[in-house]
């Protein structure tokens, strides 16, 4: 029985049966993630996110490129 439960923990589906019918399928438990847990998983994804970000134009900005110095659309 301990080789079945390895198995299912493995990901294998392991399904008993009872005279040729299934009778039961063994499943590993999916852990439950506590509150600090989860909180500790969000901050590490905020501080991976902080390194990857660039600095860029702000939004009021970000469309300068489409006009000269005196607010004239370039063409």
């Amino acid at each position: 029985m301990t080789e079945l439960v390895r198995r299912a923990e493995a990901g294998d589906e392991v399904i008993l049966t009872r005279h040729g019918h299934a009778a039961v399928r063994l499943v590993p438990i999916k852990a439950t993630v506590d509150r600090s847990s989860r909180r500790s998983l969000l901050h590490a994804a905020r501080a991976s996110a902080a390194r990857k970000a660039t600095a860029g134009p702000t939004a009021a900005r970000s469309q300068d490129f489409l006009y000269d110095d005196a607010g004239i659309p370039e063409r």
